[in-house]
């Protein structure tokens, strides 16, 4: 789940990501329905969406394990957002698939921390989410 503002400063959009298999969407719709604040409730299928996830790692990094990690940042795309002697902080967006992939990469060199935001989603062309 995440939430965030909206171009109407006024509105927030929640993002809810679940997995049909497991939970029957209608059930999960029906209990948004009876929350007093939401305004509009869509089902985005997906193949018919964009969604990214941001993710920052803080991942030890020493001597020559330094310059493989930041490899690794340049190979998905990612920002060193911080340096220091003991540790690299890497920033990296996509789909969760891709924050999955990274993690699985650097965690052997020694994951230190990681947050990530939750997935965010768009529907593509024209047509407002």
């Amino acid at each position: 789940m995440t939430v965030g503002p909206t171009d109407d400063d006024q509105i927030s959009r929640i993002t809810l990501t679940v997995d049909g298999a497991l939970h029957p969407i209608d059930q999960v719709t029906k209990q948004l329905h009876k929350l007093i604040n939401v305004l509009k409730i869509r089902d985005l299928e997906p193949n018919e969406t964009v969604t990214r996830e941001l993710a920052m790692f803080k991942v030890a990094a020493e001597g020559p394990q330094r310059g493989e990690v930041m490899q690794f940042c340049e190979i998905f795309r990612g920002h060193v957002v911080d340096v220091t002697k003991r540790s690299v902080t890497i920033e990296i967006t996509g789909p969760t698939s891709k924050i999955e992939a990274f993690e699985r990469m650097v965690r052997p060199y020694g994951l230190i921390e990681m947050m990530r935001t939750g997935e965010i989603a768009m529907s593509r062309g024209r047509g407002e989410t």
